[in-house]
């Protein structure tokens, strides 16, 4: 497509993004006019940050079901306390303990990578704050989270709780070890950097399931990596793009 299909083609979905985010906001019941206008902002970066990438590489292009559960997820919430105005720009923030909230950008890429949807059966590793878990719930994922740190840990469940995403279920633990109760997973998440892939989370996930996750060392390039488990239980691994998270603790 040439740069003017493009452009033709981003002017048309940015503006039923905004529709769409409002919407989405509204059912949320945030009735709050200025919260809704930046979260449809939000929306729209994400909206033309997938139509660059989508254009120039492989990355996936963030679909309409992924763009709506982020409209409706109230990130203002999920930040810490003094951060609230700076939760809808395209930025990760600190979320203390040294962990953060991922780039709203980025969570919506993977998640479009992890292709679920209603039903499926979700492992989130690094609940952080709960955002991630969040989103997946709203594209009605039943979603099993874990994170490491207990301030962390015991916020994020009350959080979810609080806000009425009943379907994800936080827990404290060790990741790398992924949680084999609920396992196989439809697809596995991880929100924090690994050395490696955990063996024991490909071994949870379930044939012709997707896993999504950030390998390599803090003071190195990190790869984003999409791996999916064939029938045959072999996997196919593939490296996306560079990015930058915090590293998965445990020490392993």
């Amino acid at each position: 497509m040439n740069s003017k299909g493009w452009k033709s083609r981003w002017t048309r979905l940015a503006a039923a993004v905004v529709v769409m985010a409002v919407a989405a906001a509204s059912a949320a019941g945030d009735q709050d006019g200025a919260l809704i206008a930046r979260r449809a902002a939000m929306v729209r970066v994400i909206q033309a940050h997938s139509a660059l990438v989508g254009a120039l590489g492989p990355a996936a292009e963030i679909s309409r079901p992924v763009l709506l559960a982020m409209g409706r997820v109230p990130r203002h919430h999920f930040v810490s306390s003094g951060l609230e105005g700076m939760a809808y720009g395209d930025r990760p923030l600190p979320i203390g303990h040294g962990q953060t909230i991922s780039q709203p950008y980025i969570v919506a890429l993977m998640t479009e990578l992890l292709g679920v949807g209603p039903g499926a059966v979700v492992l989130e590793i690094g609940t952080g704050s709960g955002y991630q878990a969040a989103v997946l719930a709203e594209l009605g994922a039943k979603v099993y989270t874990i994170e490491i740190v207990p301030p962390l840990a015991a916020a994020a469940a009350a959080r979810l709780a609080r806000l009425g995403y009943g379907t994800a279920e936080a827990h404290l633990g060790d990741g790398y070890y992924g949680w084999p109760g609920p396992a196989p997973f439809d697809g596995i998440i991880v929100t924090a950097a690994a050395s490696h892939v955990p063996p024991s989370l490909v071994e949870q996930l379930r044939p012709g399931g997707r896993m999504v996750i950030p390998v390599g060392g803090p003071f190195s390039v990190q790869q984003l990596v999409l791996i999916t488990k064939n029938a045959d239980g072999t996997v196919r691994t593939e490296q996306l793009l560079p990015v930058r998270f915090v590293p998965l603790t445990g020490g392993h």
